[in-house]
């Protein structure tokens, strides 16, 4: 009864149209970085541009939740949905710094009007008793096509050209568009702006926290998914996707499979040793130069982001009440920035030092991020009775 609750029609388009337009944008996450080295790219410049997509979405994030408390969803969706199409096709013509950096730009903002809407639209159809469940289920659409869309994206690559790559991009985008026009202007659960300073304001205090975590998981993020790639095909990897494959993979099966434990058991007691699979992960890709080792990591990075990030969502919206949309704006803004800031920074650490370095260097931000989640939020709920409800404080 509560699939039946949750597996609605307006849920299934969704779910479509985040499949679609996430595979659009995972088959770049490999090949993007190939295509700019190809073309002769310093590191510094690789880091820059695949990282300046999310750097500059930050900007949109709070702008869009803001305006979510009073305009459909689907009108965002729409528009980014359109924006990633005319991106992809872009890609085609124009091979230099400049132009390609505006080309990455606008491909930010797109991603910041469509992601942020379809979670927002989500959360607001969702039945209360089930959030969690049903946005633990709404993530699949990104696992299933990060699942696929590398791998798929270097068989387009090593087959054929980088051309017909970009256009299959431009395609999946365009069905995206198809799909959110299929939606309705508004979710059926939806909440009435308040007149509230938190409701007024473009970021949300109360969704600080979570994002501060998804912030620096997200450093780590950003930064493998423009270098694993080079590294990988330095050490013999043929094709890089199969790592994402991997790590995907254990996404799916944690959260088809293990969903339940995020109903049974406290956040802290969740996010504890999740936020030290990353530390562990990072350290042995450090210390990693084979496929077998390239795939271990992948299993163990993605064991623990299969629980921590839904968590992390699930949070923020229900410490943030009926002011989902600037949550949500906060939270994705804080997460797209640490993406861009993980390929900037690790880039240039990258262009002055090696691959090792940089990988310590994302294990320094896991421990910095698990010391933060330890005293900064672990330790005062410990001395903190909760004043939520339970099926709101445990997710």
């Amino acid at each position: 009864m509560s699939l039946r609750k949750i597996f609605s029609r307006e849920f299934l388009l969704t779910f479509s149209a985040q499949l679609a337009f996430s595979f659009s944008l995972f088959i770049l996450i490999p090949t993007l970085p190939i295509f700019l080295s190809r073309l002769g790219t310093a590191e510094t410049k690789i880091g820059i541009l695949i990282g300046a997509s999310s750097v500059f979405s930050v900007v949109m994030r709070p702008l869009v939740g803001r305006a979510l408390l009073s305009i459909p969803e689907r009108n965002f969706m729409f528009g980014g949905a359109l924006l990633l199409t005319l991106c992809s096709i872009a890609y085609i013509f124009f091979y230099s710094f400049w132009p390609f950096l505006l080309i990455r730009v606008f491909h930010g903002f797109g991603f910041a009007l469509f992601y942020t809407a379809s979670t927002t639209y989500i959360a607001n159809i969702s039945p209360e008793e089930h959030r969690g469940q049903s946005i633990s289920y709404f993530f699949l659409a990104f696992n299933f096509a990060f699942a696929l869309a590398p791998t798929f994206g270097m068989f387009l690559l090593n087959q054929f050209n980088f051309t017909l790559l970009f256009l299959v991009c431009a395609a999946l985008s365009l069905c995206s568009l198809f799909l959110s026009t299929r939606l309705g202007k508004r979710a059926s659960k939806r909440v009435e702006s308040s007149s509230s300073e938190e409701d007024r304001s473009l970021l949300s205090t109360k969704a600080l926290p979570p994002a501060i975590l998804a912030f620096f998981t997200h450093i780590i993020w950003g930064a493998l998914t423009a270098f694993f790639p080079l590294y990988a095909l330095e050490h013999g990897m043929s094709n890089p996707g199969l790592f994402f494959a991997a790590f995907a993979l254990m996404l799916i099966l944690g959260r088809m499979f293990g969903g339940r434990i995020l109903d049974l058991y406290r956040k802290e007691k969740i996010l504890f040793p999740c936020l030290l699979t990353y530390i562990i992960a990072t350290l042995l890709l450090a210390f990693s130069e084979t496929t077998p080792m390239f795939l271990l990591v992948a299993i163990i990075w993605g064991a623990g982001n299969a629980f921590a990030f839904p968590a992390f969502v699930a949070l923020a919206i229900d410490l943030a009440g009926a002011s989902r949309g600037p949550a949500l704006g906060t939270f994705t803004a804080l997460s797209d920035l640490g993406v861009g800031l993980g390929a900037v920074i690790m880039g240039v650490v990258l262009r002055l030092t090696n691959f090792q370095i940089m990988f310590l260097c994302l294990t320094l931000t896991g421990i910095i991020n698990f010391v933060y989640f330890y005293f900064g939020i672990m330790k005062k709920q410990k001395g903190r009775k909760p004043h939520l409800k339970r099926e709101s404080f445990y997710i």
